[in-house]
């Protein structure tokens, strides 16, 4: 018995004086992870090419065409082992000339509102279209509503973000459904066009783009949508109070072309030992052309570059094969993010982790996970690490929209998370441009993603080391 109790407690004394030994050893490569993120970090001069020498890219365009040749390019001088463009068909939709809008209140009685043309809608007739408005706050109220004051007139959707709510993120996602589906479920009931409220928490007079949806509705029955801005949806809100027979009047010509083709870019450290094992750290190419996509995402993108060119510097040598992988097309039809795993899955690759930074470019303050329970307990013992650098927030949850296609049982996901208070102001708008971008918090990312990587890497996640040691 006395000799059972005396192993016992050798065999915890020793992992406790293991354990002491890798939280030194992590603690001091976090660290070095951290001083060159900060003293010499590549991404926000990346960013400001990105942003400012390119501008917004979005799917099908030049501006995306160069910001992939300018990745590859700079992915190359970091001297990977290897660098590569992944070719992806992706839709090509232009906005054309800007929108224009107004309230008419009476004859000759106008006054001009903000709007901007959503993602993949189709244009207003050259004259525009002028009609009656009906204000609905979800899908829902329209069939409430029927056919009989529906049809004929434009569907004002008119639901906020809810200000409560602490999660900006779950705000957006209680109200993008009237501009993702607005069209589609408005065409039913005979409506002409939609004018969807912008998803944005400030009282402010930019429109906010983003993707939607005509689903199988035949291409002659599809109407035009459009997105006003806050201020605008509040002042119309107001004067349909008063008046309820007031038109609206909005002209936009985008149009939708053939796909066309273009690339994710891929770059990859081959791992020491376990260069036939995966981890990725992405973020994504494309973005929106109302601004020039510095926190959506040209964030992520320039974050996901330095965790690679850290590794480089700090001459960290990876167990795993690390890739850096800049989707395209994220924003209107998650292609890159698709062709990526289903080229994986035809080559057999095996992915064990991947990482996405697709939040914005604020101050980091943790991940969100898609994992499993054991894996879970590991990334909890590691937030001590993290303290030092006000890292605090480890929640299971959603990773990112591109990563998701590669999810696979044992398989970990995660999300950078940065603040989110600010992030919706940006969003799609106008003003998402590399002047809101601040450069400590954009580097403070990078570092902590990094640092992540770094931890899983080195201790694998649970499901691939049980394989290992069975």
């Amino acid at each position: 018995m006395k000799r059972t109790l005396f192993t016992l407690t050798l065999v915890f004394m020793a992992s406790l004086l293991q354990a002491q030994s890798n939280y030194k050893k992590d603690s001091t490569q976090l660290k070095a992870i951290y001083n060159e993120a900060l003293l010499n970090g590549k991404s926000y001069d990346w960013l400001d090419h990105l942003s400012n020498e390119i501008g917004g890219r979005l799917s099908g365009s030049l501006n995306a065409e160069k910001a992939v040749k300018y990745t590859k390019a700079e992915l190359e001088s970091l001297g990977l082992d290897k660098v590569w463009l992944q070719p992806v068909m992706v839709p090509k939709w232009t906005r054309g000339q800007k929108e224009y809008a107004y309230i008419e209140t009476g004859p000759g009685q106008t006054s001009t509102t903000d709007i901007c043309a959503l993602g993949g809608s189709v244009p207003t007739p050259v004259s525009g279209i002028k009609a009656q408005l009906i204000e609905v706050t979800s899908l829902d109220q329209l069939a409430t509503l029927g056919r009989d004051k529906i049809e004929g007139k434009i569907v004002f959707y008119n639901r906020p973000m809810q200000a409560d709510l602490v999660n900006t993120f779950a705000a957006y996602g209680g109200c993008v459904d009237q501009r993702y589906a607005g069209a589609m479920e408005a065409a039913k009931y005979g409506a002409v066009a939609v004018v969807v409220r912008s998803m944005n928490l400030r009282s402010d007079d930019l429109p906010h783009t983003g993707s939607m949806t005509y689903g199988d509705t035949p291409a002659n029955q599809r109407i035009p949508a459009c997105a006003i801005s806050t201020n605008g949806a509040d002042y119309l809100s107001s004067a349909l109070k008063i008046l309820p027979s007031l038109y609206f009047y909005f002209k936009q010509s985008c149009r939708t072309f053939d796909d066309v083709l273009s690339h994710n870019v891929v770059g990859e450290i081959t791992g020491s030992q376990y260069p036939n094992k995966y981890m990725v750290v992405g973020g994504h190419l494309d973005s929106w052309d109302l601004g020039d996509g510095s926190h959506d995402d040209g964030a992520g993108v320039v974050q996901s570059m330095e965790v690679l060119r850290l590794f480089k510097e700090i001459g960290y040598q990876p167990k795993h094969s690390i890739r850096v992988v800049l989707f395209m097309n994220e924003e209107n039809g998650l292609r890159g993010g698709n062709k990526y795993a289903e080229e994986a899955r035809l080559k057999n690759e095996k992915h064990v982790f991947a990482l996405e930074s697709d939040a914005g470019g604020f101050t980091p303050r943790g991940f969100s996970f898609d994992l499993d329970d054991e894996n879970f307990k590991q990334v909890e013992s590691w937030k001590p690490l993290f303290k030092p650098y006000l890292i605090h927030y480890f929640e299971r949850g959603g990773s990112g929209a591109d990563i998701g296609p590669l999810k696979e049982d044992g398989m970990v996901l995660a999300g950078l998370r940065p603040d989110s208070q600010r992030y919706f102001d940006h969003h799609h708008a106008a003003n998402d441009t590399f002047d809101a971008v601040n450069k400590r918090e954009l580097e403070l990312g990078g570092a902590s993603m990094a640092s992540l990587v770094y931890l899983m890497d080195t201790y694998g996640t649970k499901t691939e080391m049980t394989v290992i040691k069975n």
